[in-house]
């Protein structure tokens, strides 16, 4: 591909990275179906109202990269610095995701919705969680930090760990015994 191609109602199926080139690229309305992007570079891609599904996202490069309306299901995204996106309008939900070893730092993401994720050894900092829906997400070794997590749902996920000195938490749903997670950071025993 060369500079900015657009691409407009596509479907993508079974493509990989090393027989297409996303960089620059724009995608409006497209859905990418088991698709393997793992170590691909997307720098300065837009998608808009896309869908991907099945998808192997692991270690791209997503440096100036723009996600609106964006679905992802089902896909493994591991390794991947979401901290280089581009903040301005970010809108995406995952649905049923491995994320690990992610960074997801400085975003906006109000209302973003992870469910039945499995969200493994991630950071997510300075983010702006507020009112995120996090029904049936596992955070296995997830560290949380400075974020705004008012008004999320987490009354359905499992094994956060969430230090409310650090994080904005007013609002939030929990529900017992995960709520627990509350407390780890004061290094209580109960």
């Amino acid at each position: 591909m060369t500079n900015q191609q657009s691409f407009e109602n596509r479907k993508f199926e079974s493509i990989n990275c090393l027989n297409f080139d996303f960089k620059l690229g724009e995608f409006q309305n497209c859905s990418f179906l088991k698709c393997d992007f793992s170590g691909c570079d997307l720098m300065g891609a837009k998608f808009i109202d896309c869908k991907f599904i099945d998808c192997n996202l692991s270690n791209i490069k997503v440096i100036n990269c723009s996600f609106q309306g964006v679905g992802f299901n089902n896909c493994k995204i591991i390794g991947v610095d979401f901290a280089r996106v581009k903040n301005l309008l970010l809108e995406w939900s995952f649905r049923d995701c491995l994320i690990e070893f992610c960074l997801l730092h400085n975003l906006e993401m109000k209302k973003t919705a992870f469910i039945n994720c499995q969200i493994k050894e991630a950071e997510f900092e300075g983010v702006n969680l507020a009112g995120a829906d996090f029904s049936g997400t596992d955070f296995e070794r997830t560290k949380i930090l400075n974020s705004d997590l008012s008004k999320a749902d987490f009354s359905r996920a499992r094994n956060y760990s969430i230090d409310p000195t650090k994080n904005k938490i007013k609002g939030a749903k929990f529900k017992y015994p995960d709520v627990m997670g509350l407390l780890d950071g004061f290094e209580i025993e109960y």
